[in-house]
């Protein structure tokens, strides 16, 4: 007895001591989590879904996260109590009265999978289900292992409500959505703090199996889920058995959208730009643009693209700004963002292009600036050549391939006259004139004045339409340098000094701009252009017709539009007044559809006087065209004293081609031959060979020719030919009192020429 007495005390001590250690293990095992626990910091959620709304809280959109999932995260106190308490019923109505295990659970479990030989109901509690959310691991003994040591250092780092408010932003809740304010605002437009019982039933009856249960696929399912659902809050006391009863009723779920109502373009680019902060601290963010104005935009670049479609017209982007915030209202960038065949991707405001004419305001507008012009200017609208070092003749022209000779300044900017353009940048100098396109925001001009050259007005260089609407908007408000603002805070934008102090250049430009009569030239008296209402405007075609630009403001709005193909390709007949004025007339009219705008204030400290258009000096009896133009107080005494005017040798090419003459009235220029020319005879043709003497001018009285002295003929007519002789010639053509003299050369060529005829050495070529 004693031996077994013995025995039995050691053994007791053996098994006191396993159990024991076993015990200090177990104790050790559930400590450990504590040395490693996981708090809500290290699990907070960074890649987000973006969700953007208008400036009145309207949804634009929400944009998925980089892993392609919606996902949006609040606080737990902004989720409504009925769908906290419906997902509690729904996955673990004691989640507030146990650990990160449920042993009630599990024994129940246990019993119902060896009574019924199955597994009949799972034990996983809210915390072991956010275990497997950030670390998804097999289904094995060894996984369900990981799931439960996770499940401890959350327990151990986190309270019941920061481990709730994680899961049920982590929530699957069909699709690529995740969490319940992701679900809210996709599947019924509303925050998730606004759901009701019925809604919230539904939402929490989906993460059980997001696939079987998914709304737009199984909705009947989801109905049965819902039922237990409701059941299960009954159970719990968190409803009555009539709220039960009452909330089954039928719930509209919104038509699944690709996340994106309105304005694609704008809301990817703005999600480029903003930095992670901005994006974590307001959700949703919202933005300038207007809902209703950015459909409407959307609708009309749709119809005007699909009016041009037989002209090869593919493409188009429009963009709207409010000039006294510098707000965009609407930001359209394709037709269809969502077409891809048609690369609706592409972003027309955003994408680099020729601009045409319409930079031709900002030259004008410095060369006004520096006094290199004045608005009673006259320039030169004739063919003009300039030698281009390595490069073929640059001869501009213009876009009705024809020259209308002297013109002032308003006429030439409103017309979009080229040669005019050309030869104002000339004198202003493409270096300086580039600088002012970079303090105007023109960053992607970022070559060379010398890669540019002259052709820089016409639109060598490439833009954007945001930058070009950002630069019409400084103009809009008289040379203040106005940011674009895309989203609405309290912060203000902090106030720069503008570069562009003197705003009677702009004011100057913008009267030459909404001045219909004279840009009646080129577009006609009833244009698109013309608006029931003050507007100035400009448009811009690219070289082969592959971009039409129109941009324009109101004292209230600009509107810049694009019409054009983004493979490149030419439209067929389609310019910037065919192509992308007509959409924005459209949204200008639509903008002003309720209250017209101010009119804009007439150039400062400026005086107006009558103009005689052609010379552009004091009208005299003879003036057949006198306008009224805007006079710096300096050159009034000028204005009052000279009234002389001779075309200068430039317009004699053009001179030599009119049906009239009238440019010169009162005198006489010999417009063929130049002073100076040198004229080649080929032996054997001395009778074939002729020289043309024409003059310019209306002369009152008969023209008598001279030639060395000798009378040649006596005629009314303004053009004589002559055989070629050679020799030294002096040319003299009188009329009356007045007349005028050249002198030219004739020499024998020493080679016969495969072609008959005479040729020019010394060229008239502007270096």
């Amino acid at each position: 007895m004693k031996i077994k007495h013995k025995l039995w005390r050691l053994l007791h001590r053996k098994t006191s001591k396993v159990i024991l250690a076993i015990l200090l293990i177990c104790l050790l095992v559930r400590l450990l989590p504590y040395f490693a626990p996981i708090r809500a910091a290290d699990i907070v959620q960074n890649q987000l879904a973006m969700q953007f709304s208008d400036r009145n809280g309207l949804p634009l959109g929400t944009l998925l996260t980089r892993d392609q999932e919606h996902t949006a995260v609040v606080p737990l106190n902004q989720v409504s109590p009925q769908f906290i308490n419906a997902i509690l019923a729904a996955e673990d109505g004691s989640f507030y009265e146990h650990g990160a295990l449920d042993m009630k659970a599990i024994i129940r479990a246990i019993k119902e999978a060896i009574h019924a030989k199955r597994i009949v109901s799972g034990a996983s509690t809210i915390t072991m289900q956010l275990a497997r959310m950030l670390d998804p691991v097999p289904r094995t003994l060894s996984g369900k292992m990981s799931e439960i040591w996770l499940s401890w250092r959350l327990t151990a780092g986190m309270n019941k409500d920061e481990i709730l408010a994680a899961y049920i932003n982590r929530l699957p809740m069909g699709g690529n959505i995740y969490g319940v304010e992701a679900a809210a605002r996709i599947y019924f437009s509303i925050p998730a703090s606004e759901l009701n019982l019925a809604q919230s039933t539904l939402l929490a009856a989906i993460p059980n199996n997001p696939t079987y249960f998914n709304p737009y696929e199984h909705w009947q399912r989801l109905k049965q889920r819902q039922k237990y659902v409701l059941n299960r809050m009954v159970q719990d006391g968190y409803i009555t058995r009539l709220m039960a009863r009452t909330s089954a009723e039928k719930v509209v779920f919104q038509s699944r959208q690709r996340g994106i109502i309105a304005a694609p373009h704008f809301l990817f680019w703005l999600a480029s730009q903003l930095s992670e902060t901005q994006t974590l601290d307001s959700s949703p963010i919202r933005t300038t643009i207007n809902r209703p104005l950015q459909q409407f935009v959307e609708a009309q670049v749709q119809q005007v693209i699909s009016s041009l479609a037989a002209n090869n017209v593919h493409d188009a982007a429009a963009l709207v700004i409010n000039n006294h915030t510098g707000e965009v209202l609407a930001y359209v960038g394709s037709p269809d963002y969502f077409n891809q065949t048609k690369l609706g991707r592409n972003d027309g405001v955003q994408a680099l292009r020729q601009p045409g004419s319409t930079l031709k305001p900002f030259v004008y507008e410095l060369a006004l600036e520096k006094r290199i012009i004045r608005p009673h200017t006259i320039l030169a609208d004739v063919p003009a050549h300039y030698a281009i070092p390595g490069a073929k003749l640059y001869s501009p022209t213009d876009y009705t391939e024809s020259f209308l000779g002297p013109v002032r300044v308003r006429v030439a900017l409103a017309n979009s006259l080229n040669v005019p353009a050309v030869r104002v940048l000339e004198k202003v100098g493409v270096q300086t004139f580039l600088e002012r396109l970079h303090q105007l925001g023109f960053e992607h001009l970022n070559q060379t004045a010398e890669h540019y050259g002259l052709g820089l007005t016409l639109g060598s260089g490439e833009v954007s339409l945001w930058e070009l609407a950002r630069a019409y908007v400084t103009m809009a408000k008289l040379g203040e340098a106005t940011p674009l603002v895309t989203t609405l805070s309290n912060s203000p934008l902090p106030l720069t000094p503008s570069p562009f102090p003197n705003p009677t250049t702009w004011q100057l430009i913008i009267d030459m701009l909404s001045d219909r009569h004279a840009r009646a030239t080129a577009f006609g008296v009833d244009s698109v252009l013309n608006l029931p209402f003050p507007a100035a405007v400009k448009t811009g075609t690219s070289s082969n017709f592959r971009d039409t630009w129109t941009v324009g403001f109101t004292t209230d709005y600009t509107v810049a539009t694009w019409v054009g193909n983004f493979n490149g390709e030419p439209m067929r007949k389609v310019s910037g007044v065919t192509g992308a004025a007509p959409l924005w007339n459209r949204i200008m009219l639509h903008l002003h559809e309720h209250q017209e705008p101010a009119d804009f204030q007439p150039p400062k400290s400026l005086v107006k006087l009558p103009l005689c258009a052609i010379s552009g000096l004091r009208p005299t009896p003879k003036c057949t065209s006198v306008v009224q133009e805007y006079f710096y107080p300096e050159d009034k005494q000028a204005y009052e004293t000279q009234n002389n005017f001779n075309l200068p040798p430039e317009y004699d090419e053009w001179l030599a081609k009119q049906q009239q003459s009238s440019f010169t009235t009162g005198n006489l220029r010999i417009l063929s031959p130049h002073n100076g020319d040198l004229f080649l005879l080929y032996p054997g043709n001395e009778a074939k060979q002729k020289l043309e003497f024409k003059l310019a001018g209306t002369p009152s009285q008969p023209v008598e020719w001279w030639l060395n002295g000798e009378k040649l003929a006596t005629q009314s007519a303004n053009s004589l030919f002559w055989y070629l002789r050679p020799g030294n010639w002096t040319l003299e053509a009188k009329s009356g009192e007045i007349s005028d003299k050249v002198s030219f050369q004739v020499e024998l060529a020493s080679i016969k020429p495969t072609r008959r005829g005479f040729s020019i050495v010394n060229s008239q070529i502007k270096q």
